[in-house]
Protein backbone atom coordinates (compact mmCIF):
# COMPACT_ATOMS: atom_id res chain seq x y z
CA UNK A 1 0.00 0.00 0.00
CA UNK A 2 1.34 3.40 -1.10
CA UNK A 3 0.38 6.44 1.09
CA UNK A 4 0.81 10.01 0.04
CA UNK A 5 -0.14 13.79 1.54
CA UNK A 6 -2.18 15.37 -1.14
CA UNK A 7 -3.70 18.91 -0.37
CA UNK A 8 -6.25 19.82 -2.89
CA UNK A 9 -9.26 21.03 -1.98
CA UNK A 10 -10.97 19.22 -4.37
CA UNK A 11 -12.56 15.81 -2.26
CA UNK A 12 -13.42 13.80 -5.50
CA UNK A 13 -10.25 14.76 -6.77
CA UNK A 14 -8.10 13.48 -3.60
CA UNK A 15 -10.77 10.41 -3.69
CA UNK A 16 -9.13 9.59 -7.80
CA UNK A 17 -5.73 9.95 -6.98
CA UNK A 18 -6.31 8.07 -3.45
CA UNK A 19 -8.29 5.29 -5.63
CA UNK A 20 -5.37 4.95 -8.08
CA UNK A 21 -2.43 4.89 -5.90
CA UNK A 22 -4.14 2.35 -3.78
CA UNK A 23 -5.38 0.46 -6.56
CA UNK A 24 -1.58 0.61 -7.91
CA UNK A 25 -0.72 -1.59 -5.43
CA UNK A 26 -2.63 -5.03 -6.62
CA UNK A 27 -1.01 -6.99 -9.77
CA UNK A 28 -1.36 -5.15 -12.96
CA UNK A 29 0.16 -7.94 -15.16
CA UNK A 30 -0.89 -11.84 -15.64
CA UNK A 31 2.59 -12.43 -14.89
CA UNK A 32 2.27 -10.95 -11.17
CA UNK A 33 -0.50 -13.04 -10.25
CA UNK A 34 -1.02 -15.85 -7.49
CA UNK A 35 -2.79 -18.39 -10.06
CA UNK A 36 -3.56 -21.39 -8.46
CA UNK A 37 -1.75 -24.63 -9.27
CA UNK A 38 -2.36 -26.99 -12.21
CA UNK A 39 -4.23 -29.72 -11.65
CA UNK A 40 -2.69 -31.71 -14.73
CA UNK A 41 0.87 -31.26 -13.94
CA UNK A 42 -0.22 -32.62 -10.49
CA UNK A 43 1.46 -29.38 -8.84
CA UNK A 44 -1.87 -28.87 -7.15
CA UNK A 45 -1.87 -32.34 -5.47
CA UNK A 46 1.72 -31.63 -4.47
CA UNK A 47 1.74 -28.16 -3.10
CA UNK A 48 -1.79 -28.07 -1.75
CA UNK A 49 -2.69 -31.75 -0.78
CA UNK A 50 -5.65 -33.63 -2.40
CA UNK A 51 -8.82 -33.55 -2.36
CA UNK A 52 -10.82 -34.50 0.57
CA UNK A 53 -14.55 -33.50 1.29
CA UNK A 54 -17.30 -31.58 -0.72
CA UNK A 55 -19.85 -31.01 1.63
CA UNK A 56 -19.91 -30.25 4.99
CA UNK A 57 -21.02 -33.35 6.60
CA UNK A 58 -21.95 -37.17 4.61
CA UNK A 59 -24.65 -38.18 7.36
CA UNK A 60 -26.24 -35.00 8.03
CA UNK A 61 -27.46 -32.13 6.12
CA UNK A 62 -25.30 -28.88 6.87
CA UNK A 63 -24.78 -26.09 4.55
CA UNK A 64 -21.08 -25.35 3.51
CA UNK A 65 -20.11 -22.35 5.21
CA UNK A 66 -19.35 -19.60 2.75
CA UNK A 67 -18.66 -15.60 2.95
CA UNK A 68 -21.71 -12.99 2.80
CA UNK A 69 -21.70 -11.88 -0.80
CA UNK A 70 -23.79 -8.44 -0.74
CA UNK A 71 -26.39 -7.63 -3.62
CA UNK A 72 -28.19 -4.52 -3.16
CA UNK A 73 -30.21 -5.49 -0.26
CA UNK A 74 -30.02 -8.89 -0.09
CA UNK A 75 -27.17 -10.98 0.62
CA UNK A 76 -25.97 -14.12 -0.26
CA UNK A 77 -23.87 -17.12 1.78
CA UNK A 78 -24.66 -19.50 4.44
CA UNK A 79 -25.53 -17.15 7.46
CA UNK A 80 -28.50 -16.16 5.13
CA UNK A 81 -31.66 -17.65 3.35
CA UNK A 82 -31.39 -19.10 0.54
CA UNK A 83 -32.12 -16.24 -2.74
CA UNK A 84 -34.72 -16.84 -4.83
CA UNK A 85 -33.94 -15.63 -8.02
CA UNK A 86 -34.92 -15.79 -12.26
CA UNK A 87 -34.90 -14.22 -15.55
CA UNK A 88 -37.17 -11.53 -17.12
CA UNK A 89 -37.77 -12.93 -20.40
CA UNK A 90 -38.72 -9.66 -22.32
CA UNK A 91 -36.62 -7.44 -24.52
CA UNK A 92 -34.32 -5.28 -21.93
CA UNK A 93 -34.59 -2.37 -24.78
CA UNK A 94 -38.20 -2.02 -24.04
CA UNK A 95 -37.93 -0.38 -20.95
CA UNK A 96 -41.66 -0.49 -19.60
CA UNK A 97 -42.26 -3.92 -20.20
CA UNK A 98 -39.24 -5.24 -18.47
CA UNK A 99 -40.07 -2.95 -15.78
CA UNK A 100 -43.79 -4.37 -15.87
CA UNK A 101 -42.57 -8.06 -15.64
CA UNK A 102 -39.53 -7.54 -13.09
CA UNK A 103 -42.70 -6.00 -10.84
CA UNK A 104 -44.89 -9.27 -11.22
CA UNK A 105 -41.60 -10.98 -10.35
CA UNK A 106 -40.86 -8.83 -7.06
CA UNK A 107 -44.70 -9.58 -6.23
CA UNK A 108 -44.39 -13.23 -6.61
CA UNK A 109 -41.12 -13.32 -4.41
CA UNK A 110 -38.39 -13.58 -5.70
CA UNK A 111 -35.59 -11.54 -4.76
CA UNK A 112 -33.78 -11.27 -7.55
CA UNK A 113 -34.62 -10.56 -11.45
CA UNK A 114 -31.71 -11.13 -13.96
CA UNK A 115 -31.90 -9.19 -17.27
CA UNK A 116 -30.29 -9.62 -20.87
CA UNK A 117 -27.53 -7.28 -22.18
CA UNK A 118 -26.34 -7.40 -25.27
CA UNK A 119 -24.60 -4.22 -25.80
CA UNK A 120 -24.95 -0.65 -25.46
CA UNK A 121 -28.72 -0.05 -26.07
CA UNK A 122 -29.42 -2.66 -23.51
CA UNK A 123 -27.12 -1.16 -21.15
CA UNK A 124 -28.50 2.90 -21.49
CA UNK A 125 -32.05 0.52 -20.93
CA UNK A 126 -30.63 -0.75 -18.02
CA UNK A 127 -30.15 2.63 -16.31
CA UNK A 128 -33.96 3.73 -16.98
CA UNK A 129 -35.42 0.03 -15.94
CA UNK A 130 -33.59 0.35 -12.13
CA UNK A 131 -34.32 4.21 -12.02
CA UNK A 132 -38.09 3.64 -12.90
CA UNK A 133 -38.17 0.70 -10.35
CA UNK A 134 -37.29 2.97 -7.47
CA UNK A 135 -39.70 5.32 -8.69
CA UNK A 136 -42.18 2.74 -8.26
CA UNK A 137 -40.77 1.59 -5.15
CA UNK A 138 -39.17 -1.59 -5.88
CA UNK A 139 -35.37 -1.91 -4.27
CA UNK A 140 -35.14 -5.74 -5.78
CA UNK A 141 -31.79 -6.15 -7.24
CA UNK A 142 -30.93 -6.28 -10.91
CA UNK A 143 -28.45 -8.34 -12.53
CA UNK A 144 -27.14 -8.14 -16.24
CA UNK A 145 -26.15 -10.90 -18.15
CA UNK A 146 -23.16 -10.11 -20.23
CA UNK A 147 -21.45 -12.04 -23.10
CA UNK A 148 -18.76 -11.51 -25.54
CA UNK A 149 -18.76 -7.34 -24.40
CA UNK A 150 -16.58 -6.83 -21.54
CA UNK A 151 -16.67 -3.09 -22.68
CA UNK A 152 -20.59 -2.78 -22.15
CA UNK A 153 -20.29 -4.70 -18.69
CA UNK A 154 -18.39 -1.97 -17.65
CA UNK A 155 -21.05 0.59 -18.45
CA UNK A 156 -23.74 -1.90 -17.29
CA UNK A 157 -22.23 -2.05 -13.68
CA UNK A 158 -23.41 1.64 -12.96
CA UNK A 159 -26.93 0.49 -13.29
CA UNK A 160 -27.51 -2.92 -11.77
CA UNK A 161 -26.39 -4.40 -8.43
CA UNK A 162 -24.71 -7.65 -10.06
CA UNK A 163 -23.22 -8.98 -13.19
CA UNK A 164 -22.99 -12.57 -14.63
CA UNK A 165 -20.07 -13.26 -16.63
CA UNK A 166 -19.26 -16.19 -18.24
CA UNK A 167 -15.70 -17.44 -18.39
CA UNK A 168 -16.86 -19.37 -21.98
CA UNK A 169 -17.34 -16.42 -23.90
CA UNK A 170 -17.18 -13.07 -21.98
CA UNK A 171 -13.11 -12.88 -22.50
CA UNK A 172 -11.98 -16.11 -23.55
CA UNK A 173 -14.49 -16.59 -25.96
CA UNK A 174 -12.71 -17.01 -29.71
CA UNK A 175 -13.94 -19.85 -31.41
CA UNK A 176 -10.34 -20.58 -33.01
CA UNK A 177 -10.48 -24.83 -31.73
CA UNK A 178 -10.08 -25.64 -35.49
CA UNK A 179 -6.62 -23.21 -35.86
CA UNK A 180 -5.25 -23.79 -32.72
CA UNK A 181 -4.59 -26.75 -29.94
CA UNK A 182 -3.93 -26.31 -26.68
CA UNK A 183 -1.44 -29.73 -25.73
CA UNK A 184 0.38 -28.26 -23.00
CA UNK A 185 0.63 -26.02 -19.79
CA UNK A 186 3.06 -23.52 -21.61
CA UNK A 187 0.48 -23.08 -24.55
CA UNK A 188 -2.58 -23.01 -22.28
CA UNK A 189 -1.33 -20.32 -19.61
CA UNK A 190 0.23 -17.88 -22.42
CA UNK A 191 -3.75 -17.31 -23.16
CA UNK A 192 -3.94 -15.54 -19.68
CA UNK A 193 -2.30 -12.32 -20.66
CA UNK A 194 -5.56 -11.63 -22.96
CA UNK A 195 -7.98 -13.08 -19.79
CA UNK A 196 -6.21 -10.52 -17.37
CA UNK A 197 -6.20 -7.36 -19.10
CA UNK A 198 -10.01 -7.64 -20.86
CA UNK A 199 -11.29 -8.58 -17.11
CA UNK A 200 -9.45 -6.47 -14.98
CA UNK A 201 -11.55 -3.73 -15.73
CA UNK A 202 -14.42 -4.94 -15.00
CA UNK A 203 -13.56 -6.19 -11.27
CA UNK A 204 -12.32 -3.19 -10.76
CA UNK A 205 -15.16 -0.99 -11.18
CA UNK A 206 -17.37 -3.71 -9.41
CA UNK A 207 -14.93 -3.53 -6.45
CA UNK A 208 -15.30 -0.03 -6.35
CA UNK A 209 -18.93 0.43 -6.25
CA UNK A 210 -19.34 -2.63 -4.32
CA UNK A 211 -21.26 -4.88 -6.95
CA UNK A 212 -21.60 -8.04 -6.52
CA UNK A 213 -20.45 -10.98 -9.60
CA UNK A 214 -21.44 -14.38 -10.51
CA UNK A 215 -18.42 -16.35 -12.57
CA UNK A 216 -21.09 -18.24 -13.87
CA UNK A 217 -19.68 -21.47 -16.28
CA UNK A 218 -21.97 -22.80 -18.70
CA UNK A 219 -21.13 -26.59 -20.05
CA UNK A 220 -22.48 -25.58 -23.09
CA UNK A 221 -20.60 -22.59 -24.09
CA UNK A 222 -16.93 -23.73 -22.62
CA UNK A 223 -13.99 -21.78 -24.50
CA UNK A 224 -12.35 -23.65 -27.66
CA UNK A 225 -9.02 -23.22 -25.16
CA UNK A 226 -11.01 -24.78 -22.40
CA UNK A 227 -12.61 -27.45 -24.86
CA UNK A 228 -8.71 -28.19 -26.21
CA UNK A 229 -7.14 -28.98 -22.86
CA UNK A 230 -9.64 -29.90 -20.58
CA UNK A 231 -12.33 -31.46 -22.87
CA UNK A 232 -16.00 -31.38 -22.65
CA UNK A 233 -16.27 -32.01 -18.92
CA UNK A 234 -16.80 -30.91 -15.23
CA UNK A 235 -13.07 -30.47 -14.63
CA UNK A 236 -13.02 -28.27 -17.57
CA UNK A 237 -15.86 -25.97 -16.02
CA UNK A 238 -14.14 -25.88 -12.96
CA UNK A 239 -10.98 -24.62 -13.84
CA UNK A 240 -12.18 -22.05 -15.93
CA UNK A 241 -13.89 -20.77 -13.11
CA UNK A 242 -11.22 -20.89 -11.25
CA UNK A 243 -9.14 -18.90 -13.29
CA UNK A 244 -11.28 -15.44 -13.72
CA UNK A 245 -11.68 -16.19 -9.73
CA UNK A 246 -7.81 -15.78 -9.35
CA UNK A 247 -7.93 -13.06 -11.54
CA UNK A 248 -10.83 -11.35 -8.97
CA UNK A 249 -8.52 -12.25 -5.84
CA UNK A 250 -5.41 -11.11 -7.40
CA UNK A 251 -7.30 -7.23 -6.66
CA UNK A 252 -8.61 -8.30 -3.37
CA UNK A 253 -12.27 -8.55 -4.74
CA UNK A 254 -14.40 -11.19 -3.12
CA UNK A 255 -18.02 -10.34 -3.71
CA UNK A 256 -18.71 -12.47 -6.14
CA UNK A 257 -20.56 -16.15 -6.45
CA UNK A 258 -19.77 -19.06 -8.55
CA UNK A 259 -22.09 -21.28 -11.01
CA UNK A 260 -22.12 -24.61 -13.05
CA UNK A 261 -25.07 -24.54 -14.78
CA UNK A 262 -25.17 -27.71 -17.20
CA UNK A 263 -28.89 -28.89 -19.25
CA UNK A 264 -27.94 -32.02 -17.80
CA UNK A 265 -28.57 -32.97 -14.59
CA UNK A 266 -25.96 -35.05 -13.67
CA UNK A 267 -23.37 -33.11 -15.27
CA UNK A 268 -24.19 -30.45 -13.15
CA UNK A 269 -24.33 -31.86 -10.27
CA UNK A 270 -20.79 -33.25 -10.94
CA UNK A 271 -19.36 -29.87 -11.36
CA UNK A 272 -21.03 -28.70 -8.62
CA UNK A 273 -19.54 -31.03 -6.43
CA UNK A 274 -16.32 -30.77 -7.84
CA UNK A 275 -16.10 -26.97 -7.69
CA UNK A 276 -17.38 -27.33 -3.74
CA UNK A 277 -14.01 -29.66 -3.11
CA UNK A 278 -11.56 -27.70 -4.58
CA UNK A 279 -12.84 -24.69 -2.60
CA UNK A 280 -12.57 -26.87 0.26
CA UNK A 281 -9.12 -27.68 -0.80
CA UNK A 282 -8.14 -24.03 -1.69
CA UNK A 283 -9.14 -22.96 1.40
CA UNK A 284 -11.97 -20.79 -0.38
CA UNK A 285 -15.63 -20.03 0.72
CA UNK A 286 -17.44 -18.61 -1.86
CA UNK A 287 -21.10 -19.02 -2.21
CA UNK A 288 -22.80 -21.26 -4.90
CA UNK A 289 -26.07 -20.19 -7.50
CA UNK A 290 -27.89 -23.24 -8.41
CA UNK A 291 -29.54 -24.26 -11.78
CA UNK A 292 -30.06 -26.37 -14.57
CA UNK A 293 -29.26 -24.61 -18.15
CA UNK A 294 -32.75 -24.43 -19.90
CA UNK A 295 -34.63 -27.23 -17.89
CA UNK A 296 -37.44 -26.77 -20.30
CA UNK A 297 -41.42 -26.84 -19.32
CA UNK A 298 -43.99 -28.32 -17.42
CA UNK A 299 -43.09 -31.26 -15.86
CA UNK A 300 -40.02 -32.05 -17.39
CA UNK A 301 -38.33 -28.86 -16.76
CA UNK A 302 -39.65 -29.11 -13.13
CA UNK A 303 -38.06 -32.41 -12.29
CA UNK A 304 -34.82 -32.01 -14.16
CA UNK A 305 -34.46 -28.66 -11.69
CA UNK A 306 -35.67 -31.06 -8.52
CA UNK A 307 -33.02 -33.59 -9.35
CA UNK A 308 -30.40 -31.36 -10.35
CA UNK A 309 -30.92 -28.37 -7.41
CA UNK A 310 -32.41 -31.01 -5.12
CA UNK A 311 -29.43 -32.94 -4.96
CA UNK A 312 -27.25 -30.42 -4.18
CA UNK A 313 -29.08 -28.97 -1.47
CA UNK A 314 -29.37 -31.86 -0.15
CA UNK A 315 -25.44 -31.67 0.21
CA UNK A 316 -25.87 -28.53 1.56
CA UNK A 317 -24.39 -27.06 -1.26
CA UNK A 318 -26.10 -23.72 -2.59
CA UNK A 319 -26.77 -20.37 -1.79
CA UNK A 320 -29.17 -18.89 -4.34
CA UNK A 321 -31.68 -20.76 -6.57
CA UNK A 322 -33.10 -20.28 -10.22
CA UNK A 323 -35.27 -22.97 -11.88
CA UNK A 324 -34.98 -22.13 -15.36
CA UNK A 325 -38.23 -22.94 -17.41
CA UNK A 326 -39.44 -21.83 -21.02
CA UNK A 327 -42.19 -20.59 -19.42
CA UNK A 328 -43.34 -16.56 -17.99
CA UNK A 329 -40.59 -15.74 -14.86
CA UNK A 330 -42.96 -15.88 -12.61
CA UNK A 331 -44.05 -19.56 -13.00
CA UNK A 332 -40.32 -20.35 -11.85
CA UNK A 333 -41.66 -19.10 -8.28
CA UNK A 334 -43.18 -22.07 -6.76
CA UNK A 335 -40.74 -24.78 -8.40
CA UNK A 336 -38.02 -22.32 -6.76
CA UNK A 337 -39.33 -21.56 -3.88
CA UNK A 338 -40.13 -25.52 -2.61
CA UNK A 339 -37.21 -26.35 -3.13
CA UNK A 340 -35.63 -23.76 -0.76
CA UNK A 341 -38.01 -24.53 1.99
CA UNK A 342 -37.61 -28.67 1.48
CA UNK A 343 -33.74 -27.20 1.67
CA UNK A 344 -34.04 -25.23 4.67
CA UNK A 345 -36.33 -28.04 6.25
CA UNK A 346 -34.10 -30.51 5.69
CA UNK A 347 -30.83 -29.04 7.52
CA UNK A 348 -29.71 -30.85 10.47
CA UNK A 349 -30.24 -27.66 12.64
CA UNK A 350 -34.03 -28.90 12.72
CA UNK A 351 -34.36 -31.13 15.33
CA UNK A 352 -36.81 -33.44 13.28
CA UNK A 353 -34.27 -33.78 10.32
CA UNK A 354 -31.41 -34.87 12.62
CA UNK A 355 -33.10 -37.29 14.08
CA UNK A 356 -33.88 -38.77 11.17
CA UNK A 357 -30.58 -38.59 9.36
CA UNK A 358 -29.03 -39.87 12.72
CA UNK A 359 -30.98 -42.82 12.55
CA UNK A 360 -29.07 -43.80 8.70
CA UNK A 361 -26.46 -46.56 9.54
CA UNK A 362 -22.56 -45.40 9.42
CA UNK A 363 -21.46 -46.11 5.91
CA UNK A 364 -18.13 -45.59 3.35
CA UNK A 365 -18.11 -43.20 0.71
CA UNK A 366 -16.41 -45.13 -1.66
CA UNK A 367 -17.26 -42.70 -4.62
CA UNK A 368 -14.76 -40.53 -6.61
CA UNK A 369 -15.86 -37.29 -6.75
CA UNK A 370 -13.32 -35.83 -9.05
CA UNK A 371 -14.18 -38.44 -11.88
CA UNK A 372 -17.62 -38.45 -13.83
CA UNK A 373 -18.32 -42.02 -13.99
CA UNK A 374 -21.67 -44.04 -13.16
CA UNK A 375 -21.68 -46.70 -10.65
CA UNK A 376 -22.37 -50.17 -11.73
CA UNK A 377 -22.75 -53.31 -9.64
CA UNK A 378 -22.66 -56.78 -10.22
CA UNK A 379 -25.09 -58.58 -12.81
CA UNK A 380 -26.98 -61.58 -10.96
CA UNK A 381 -26.67 -64.21 -12.79
CA UNK A 382 -29.54 -66.55 -14.65
CA UNK A 383 -29.71 -70.41 -14.78
CA UNK A 384 -31.36 -72.08 -17.10
CA UNK A 385 -33.84 -73.92 -14.24
CA UNK A 386 -34.70 -70.22 -13.18
CA UNK A 387 -38.67 -69.06 -13.72
CA UNK A 388 -37.88 -65.50 -14.48
CA UNK A 389 -34.74 -63.89 -15.99
CA UNK A 390 -33.61 -61.37 -13.65
CA UNK A 391 -31.01 -59.62 -16.28
CA UNK A 392 -34.33 -58.31 -17.78
CA UNK A 393 -35.51 -56.20 -14.86
CA UNK A 394 -32.33 -55.42 -13.41
CA UNK A 395 -29.07 -53.54 -14.50
CA UNK A 396 -25.91 -53.12 -13.20
CA UNK A 397 -26.29 -49.71 -14.96
CA UNK A 398 -29.91 -48.68 -12.99
CA UNK A 399 -33.13 -49.95 -13.00
CA UNK A 400 -36.37 -47.67 -12.93
CA UNK A 401 -38.88 -49.04 -10.10
CA UNK A 402 -42.30 -48.06 -10.04
CA UNK A 403 -44.38 -47.86 -6.57
CA UNK A 404 -47.63 -49.50 -6.93
CA UNK A 405 -50.74 -49.69 -4.78
CA UNK A 406 -53.69 -52.51 -4.43
CA UNK A 407 -55.78 -49.90 -6.11
CA UNK A 408 -53.87 -49.37 -9.12
CA UNK A 409 -54.96 -52.97 -9.64
CA UNK A 410 -58.28 -52.56 -9.50
CA UNK A 411 -60.38 -54.37 -12.64
CA UNK A 412 -61.28 -50.69 -13.86
CA UNK A 413 -58.01 -49.24 -13.52
CA UNK A 414 -55.87 -52.25 -14.78
CA UNK A 415 -55.68 -50.56 -18.79
CA UNK A 416 -54.87 -46.99 -17.17
CA UNK A 417 -51.96 -48.64 -14.71
CA UNK A 418 -50.21 -50.78 -18.10
CA UNK A 419 -50.05 -46.98 -19.23
CA UNK A 420 -48.86 -45.43 -16.36
CA UNK A 421 -46.13 -47.87 -16.61
CA UNK A 422 -45.06 -47.19 -19.83
CA UNK A 423 -46.03 -50.73 -21.18
CA UNK A 424 -47.37 -50.97 -24.59
CA UNK A 425 -50.73 -53.05 -25.29
CA UNK A 426 -52.33 -55.04 -27.73
CA UNK A 427 -55.86 -56.35 -27.60
CA UNK A 428 -54.89 -55.68 -23.60
CA UNK A 429 -52.23 -57.41 -23.37
CA UNK A 430 -49.03 -55.50 -21.68
CA UNK A 431 -45.62 -54.95 -23.75
CA UNK A 432 -42.50 -53.90 -22.59
CA UNK A 433 -40.37 -51.21 -24.93
CA UNK A 434 -37.52 -48.77 -23.91
CA UNK A 435 -39.97 -46.51 -21.65
CA UNK A 436 -41.57 -49.20 -19.72
CA UNK A 437 -40.51 -49.59 -15.85
CA UNK A 438 -38.19 -52.15 -15.46
CA UNK A 439 -40.00 -53.34 -12.03
CA UNK A 440 -43.11 -52.49 -9.84
CA UNK A 441 -42.39 -52.40 -5.84
CA UNK A 442 -45.53 -53.75 -3.65
CA UNK A 443 -45.62 -53.23 -0.39
CA UNK A 444 -48.88 -55.82 -0.18
CA UNK A 445 -50.30 -58.01 -2.24
CA UNK A 446 -54.22 -58.40 -3.69
CA UNK A 447 -54.88 -61.68 -2.02
CA UNK A 448 -55.74 -64.59 -4.38
CA UNK A 449 -59.14 -64.11 -4.71
CA UNK A 450 -58.44 -61.12 -6.81
CA UNK A 451 -58.29 -62.78 -9.94
CA UNK A 452 -57.92 -59.90 -12.23
CA UNK A 453 -55.07 -58.02 -10.23
CA UNK A 454 -53.35 -61.57 -10.09
CA UNK A 455 -53.51 -62.02 -13.68
CA UNK A 456 -52.39 -58.49 -14.26
CA UNK A 457 -49.32 -59.32 -12.39
CA UNK A 458 -48.92 -62.41 -14.25
CA UNK A 459 -49.05 -61.04 -17.08
CA UNK A 460 -46.31 -58.16 -15.88
CA UNK A 461 -44.12 -61.18 -14.91
CA UNK A 462 -44.41 -62.79 -18.80
CA UNK A 463 -42.89 -59.96 -20.25
CA UNK A 464 -40.17 -59.82 -18.01
CA UNK A 465 -41.12 -56.74 -15.40
CA UNK A 466 -40.12 -57.69 -12.04
CA UNK A 467 -42.75 -58.17 -9.20
CA UNK A 468 -40.67 -56.64 -5.95
CA UNK A 469 -42.65 -57.42 -2.96
CA UNK A 470 -41.21 -57.36 0.68
CA UNK A 471 -40.47 -60.83 2.18
CA UNK A 472 -42.60 -60.63 4.59
CA UNK A 473 -45.84 -60.19 2.46
CA UNK A 474 -44.54 -63.33 0.47
CA UNK A 475 -44.32 -65.59 3.30
CA UNK A 476 -48.00 -64.66 4.22
CA UNK A 477 -48.82 -65.12 0.61
CA UNK A 478 -46.45 -66.34 -2.47
CA UNK A 479 -46.91 -65.04 -5.44
CA UNK A 480 -44.76 -67.05 -9.03
CA UNK A 481 -41.73 -65.56 -9.67
CA UNK A 482 -41.42 -62.57 -7.31
CA UNK A 483 -38.78 -60.88 -6.09
CA UNK A 484 -38.36 -61.04 -2.31
CA UNK A 485 -36.82 -57.41 -0.75
CA UNK A 486 -35.33 -57.96 2.47
CA UNK A 487 -33.39 -56.75 4.61
CA UNK A 488 -29.58 -56.11 4.10
CA UNK A 489 -28.44 -58.33 7.62
CA UNK A 490 -31.47 -60.78 6.83
CA UNK A 491 -30.65 -61.58 3.48
CA UNK A 492 -26.87 -61.80 4.91
CA UNK A 493 -27.89 -63.78 7.87
CA UNK A 494 -29.74 -66.38 5.90
CA UNK A 495 -27.31 -66.74 3.23
CA UNK A 496 -29.85 -65.17 0.74
CA UNK A 497 -32.46 -67.87 1.22
CA UNK A 498 -35.83 -67.67 2.77
CA UNK A 499 -37.93 -70.52 3.75
CA UNK A 500 -41.29 -70.16 1.71
CA UNK A 501 -39.35 -69.54 -1.92
CA UNK A 502 -38.93 -72.26 -4.33
CA UNK A 503 -37.95 -71.58 -7.84
CA UNK A 504 -42.09 -72.28 -8.79
CA UNK A 505 -43.12 -69.63 -5.99
CA UNK A 506 -40.45 -66.79 -6.47
CA UNK A 507 -36.88 -65.43 -7.70
CA UNK A 508 -34.36 -66.79 -5.25
CA UNK A 509 -31.74 -64.49 -3.91
CA UNK A 510 -28.23 -65.31 -3.53
CA UNK A 511 -25.50 -63.56 -1.41
CA UNK A 512 -22.80 -62.01 -4.30
CA UNK A 513 -26.05 -60.22 -5.59
CA UNK A 514 -26.33 -58.58 -2.45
Amino acid sequence: MIFCKLTHRDDSFISTIYYNIWQSSYPTSHKDVLWTPSIKTGARDTEIGPITNYCEDLYQVMRRKTRTVECGPIKFGSEHPIVRQTMATTNTADVDATIEQVMRCADKGFDLVRITVQGKREANASMQIREGLFKKGYTIPLCADMHFQPVIAQLVADAVEKIRINPGNFADGRKDFEEKVYESEDDYVKEREYLFDSFVPLVEKCKRLNRAMRIGTNHGSLSSRVLSFYGDTPRGMVESAIEFADICRSQDYHNFVFSMKASNPLVMVQSYRLLAAEQYRLGWDYPLHLGVTEAGEGEDGRMKSAIGIGTLLADGLGDTVRVSLTEDPEFEYEPCNQLAKMAEARLATNEDAAARQKAVKTYVDTRDITKYERRSGAQPISEESDGVNVERFLSPFGSVISAVTPEMLSEENIKYFYNELGCKTAVGMPFKDLATSDSIFLRSLPPKENVAARTALRRLVEVSTGIIVPAEELEKDPLPYAVALMDLDEAIEKDGKVSFCNREVCNRLRPHSI
